[in-house]
């Protein structure tokens, strides 16, 4: 890249920092998952090396590093500014595995060794062309011989329309000095164009698509997005065939469910199938087309692994997996183990409809366990005994069911099991790193949100916040009752009681019990409680 360029990008993303969180797309945990579940071993995450190009802040690596301190993290990104606001962070969370280091992903080579998992999100489309091939060649040949690399990028046809947005945005803001001036201005653009638009043009379907996202991104990702010096969005065949350049293969999407014909019905399955062969690739670039697609999260694995690669399902593997699911029926009723059809939101809202008593188990015992893991082994052990069906016969509706669900994106899945509590302990105890970041003693305890056992950022109650420090495995739930009610008589927290304060003091330890009691079945369900 030309030094004007790159200091140019420097200065960019000085000024307008990314938001630094955890993206559990790219937790290396579900990165070996998926490339376990598409035939190829990956380095177990727990003892693994691990480079992410573009960390900003260190908001997706240090929460890894947290859960895994026999791992060892790198981190680089151009923005000197975000790499001494993460070097604090580390600090701050005491942790000895992760380095963050401000460098030209271009000046990366083989002195940085050999990583078995790269993350690249939210990079390669806002860099130029010789950055992205940087990237890919970093991937390449710092990818250690069984590892996977991750990345994100645009994509068309989807960013064909969204082109029009970004254009119309700099054509207006672009030339502003400030960044809050460029989005004022590019907001502006907007609005004016969707009031004046004619209600048949292109124009107007392409606003009423991308306004949403306009309204509700962010000030960051909207600078990033639609306003930062270089947005190259490329088909997905493209970017697979530069991959290759570079003695890359394509493994997988980060969401699979995206890539399996089936889940666009039959109409869409038949003639793909006829037409794309045994061409995944082709297969995935018909379906972006057909759905519109804007953005890519793919995984890539050395040339000569390609051959391993499975796109049909083996059940060996998918019991090998561990398991984690919600299933709420849409009524509100419990599941009833018996023949009548029940309907489900599951993951990410999707509807499942519940039909067998086997099935209707197997969600009993998932939804009564998340955010923990379950093996396949034991979802079927459960479902004979409550249904009390063989165990032949149980495996059997099981194992299709996990298949389906796996398919169609409506389970969570592990290589290994996540320390996640399936019940909330005596003595509850929260990963050590969280509790540290809301120590009375740190100075990040303002913050907001947490990130979980499942690599997820979820939002704290203060009191919540309050609790977390404690949460040590050495003090009862009474204790923390005792501690709730210290803080109220010291007026750092407030009792909130029928949306009022409550006052009366001879209320407080009362009361105190039912909010530890509360809070700890939401931090569990949050993924916050170890086991």
């Amino acid at each position: 890249m030309p030094d004007s360029l790159t200091s140019m990008l420097s200065s960019y993303y000085d000024t307008v920092p990314y938001d630094s969180h955890p993206f559990p797309q790219t937790a290396p945990e579900h990165l070996e998952t998926l490339a376990f579940l598409f035939g190829l071993d990956a380095p177990a995450p727990a003892k693994s090396r691990v480079l992410e190009l573009g960390c900003a802040a260190g908001g997706n690596v240090i929460p890894f590093a947290a859960r895994h301190p026999d791992a060892s993290v790198l981190g680089v990104d151009l923005s000197s500014v975000q790499v001494a606001q993460g070097v604090k962070a580390v600090e701050q969370t005491q942790l000895k595995n992760i380095e963050l280091r401000a460098a030209n992903i271009a000046d990366i080579d083989a002195s940085f060794g050999k990583f078995d998992y790269i993350i690249c999100h939210g990079v390669y489309s806002w860099v130029p062309g010789p950055v992205q091939d940087a990237i890919l060649r970093v991937c390449s040949e710092n990818l250690a011989p069984n590892g996977v690399a991750y990345v994100s990028y645009n994509v068309y046809p989807g960013w064909k329309a969204r082109e029009i947005v970004r254009d119309a945005m700099i054509l207006r803001g672009g030339p502003r000095d400030t960044p809050e001036e460029k989005l004022a201005y590019a907001r502006g653009m907007l609005e004016f164009l969707e009031e004046s638009a004619r209600q048949d043009s292109v124009l107007k379907k392409t606003l009423e698509e991308s306004m949403p996202i306009v309204r509700g991104g962010n000030s960051s990702y909207l600078l990033h997005e639609f306003l930062e010096p270089c947005n190259a969005p490329c088909y997905f065949k493209e970017f697979v065939a530069r991959a290759e350049g570079h003695g890359l293969a394509y493994l997988c999407e980060a969401e699979p469910s995206t890539m399996f014909a089936q889940n666009y019905g039959e109409k869409v399955r038949d003639p793909l199938m006829r037409e794309c062969g045994d061409s995944q690739v082709m297969m995935e670039q018909y379906l972006d087309f057909l759905v519109n697609r804007t953005f890519r999260q793919t995984l890539l694995v050395k040339k000569e692994r390609a051959s391993e690669i499975r796109y049909r399902l083996d059940p060996a593997r998918i019991k090998e997996l561990e398991f984690a699911g919600v299933f709420a029926t849409e009524d509100g009723s419990e599941l009833t183990l018996d023949a009548r059809e029940q309907q489900c939101k599951a993951i990410r809202d999707i509807k499942i409809v519940l039909r067998q008593p086997v099935q209707k188990a197997v969600a009993q015992v998932l939804e009564e366990n998340y955010p923990a893991c379950l093996s396949a082994e034991a979802l079927i052990s459960a479902a004979a005994k409550r249904t009390g069906e063989s165990l032949e016969a149980a495996e059997q509706v099981t194992m299709a069911m996990l298949e389906e669900l796996l398919i169609l994106g409506a389970l969570r899945i592990r290589r290994t099991r996540t320390d996640a509590a399936s019940k909330i302990p005596a003595m509850p105890q929260a990963l050590a790193s969280v509790r540290r970041t809301f120590s009375p003693s740190s100075q990040a305890q303002v913050a907001m949100n947490a990130c979980n056992q499942w690599h997820e950022s979820v939002g704290l109650s203060t009191l919540e916040r309050s609790l977390l420090p404690r949460l040590d495995g050495e003090h009862s739930h009474a204790a923390l009752a005792t501690h709730l009610v210290a803080e109220v008589r010291a007026e750092r927290l407030q009792f909130i009681k029928d949306q009022k304060p409550l006052s009366k003091a001879s209320k407080f330890d009362e009361f105190a019990k039912q909010q530890v009691a509360a809070a700890l079945k939401d931090l569990r369900r949050k993924a916050l409680l170890l086991p």
